[in-house]
């Protein structure tokens, strides 16, 4: 029987689908960035160098291409979590008072990393990115379908509200990204856990 000593920090179907998941996230954050120029919602524009399809019929194909392949990567790691108990096992419960106590930790500079345990601030924060995922993904379908999907369109508000949100959750994202990047700084070991596996600690 294998103990959780003996289980790689993260296996295999994690670190295919996190780096699956990067190299779509890019594509659809630039490709993203081009059709949100074409028509923004505030005052300033992405410039052109970070922007992927050099015009909106382009940026369009793009994002809806890299879609699909970030939905079914993002289905088969929900499946997997679940089936496999990664999920249950790590991810949850998140608790109210550990998340008091982790945030106290954090702001006091004592808050510890370790390789193959969820602290509460991790748990809140890989739960809540699954939900502005799922939130792109409606807000997304209810831009590009309105007149099929409007019901989906109505729950939002309307299409311009949908805009908004698909626009809110996709920077929630982004600062999830900027975040998990300064850890992997802050904790240069756990990028080499994503590649290798690493080692859990007991």
């Amino acid at each position: 029987m294998k103990t959780n000593a003996s289980r790689p920090v993260h296996r295999w179907p994690v670190r295919l689908t996190h780096w699956v998941n990067l190299f779509a996230m890019v594509c659809m954050f630039m490709s993203g960035w081009e059709i949100y120029n074409a028509s923004p919602l505030f005052d300033f524009r992405f410039p052109p160098a970070v922007t992927l399809g050099g015009w909106l019929g382009g940026a369009i194909g793009w994002h809806l291409a890299v879609m699909w392949l970030l939905v079914f990567n993002a289905l088969c790691y929900l499946l997997w979590s679940l089936f496999s108990g990664h999920l249950r096992r790590d991810l949850l419960p998140l608790r109210l008072a550990a998340l008091r106590h982790d945030i106290w930790l954090t702001l006091t500079l004592r808050l510890r990393h370790r390789h193959g345990h969820y602290n509460a601030i991790q748990k809140l924060m890989y739960l809540g990115v699954l939900v502005l995922g799922l939130l792109l993904v409606l807000s997304g379908l209810a831009i590009w379908k309105p007149v099929q999907l409007y019901w989906l369109v109505a729950i939002f508000g309307g299409f311009d509200i949908a805009r908004y949100v698909h626009f809110l959750a996709m920077a929630g994202i982004g600062l999830f990204v900027i975040i998990h990047v300064l850890m992997v700084i802050v904790v240069p070991s756990t990028l080499w856990a994503m590649l290798s596996g690493g080692k859990r600690e007991g």
